[in-house]
């Protein structure tokens, strides 16, 4: 599915959209070129959730956590662009901060790539002479969740 995203007001709907499908367990892999947008939405996607306040880039720490009360579910938010090998998410723990908790991963390649899960909702942002469009695979388990209506 193609979703155009002309302007900023576009993102954010996106954003809360995803946020309010969001379970326990799944991922958003948010792909596309430096200065697609992929932190842009990231970060609609946490305020949807509930979180208040900033919400730095997690391109130099790679992982940054944000738990319940200040969001409605455990989140992991990481941007995996420095990442030389995908083994180097297994380094870090990442298997481990995911429990329980739902993943927006930026740059989900350099990591290995997570479309090959049922709960995994890719994302691809492009951008366009009229803003940015995501073009989304979703894993079996969103296909149930109406996030087109």
């Amino acid at each position: 599915m193609i979703i155009n995203l002309p302007d900023l007001a576009a993102s954010e709907a996106f954003a809360i959209r995803i946020a309010e499908a969001l379970r326990a367990g799944d991922v958003v892999a948010l792909s596309g070129g430096l200065g697609a947008g992929k932190t842009t939405l990231a970060r609609g996607i946490i305020a949807a959730l509930g979180h208040d306040g900033e919400v730095p880039s997690p391109s130099f720490a790679i992982i940054e956590l944000y738990d319940p009360p200040a969001v409605r579910l455990p989140l992991v938010h990481a941007d995996f662009y420095r990442l030389e090998d995908p083994a180097e998410a297994d380094e870090i723990g990442l298997d481990d901060y995911r429990q329980g908790a739902a993943l927006l991963a930026e740059w989900p390649e350099h990591a290995g790539g997570f479309a090959h899960e049922a709960a995994c909702l890719s994302i691809l942002l492009e951008s366009t002479e009229n803003g940015r469009r995501a073009i989304v695979t979703a894993g079996s388990d969103w296909l149930e969740r109406n996030l087109w209506t």
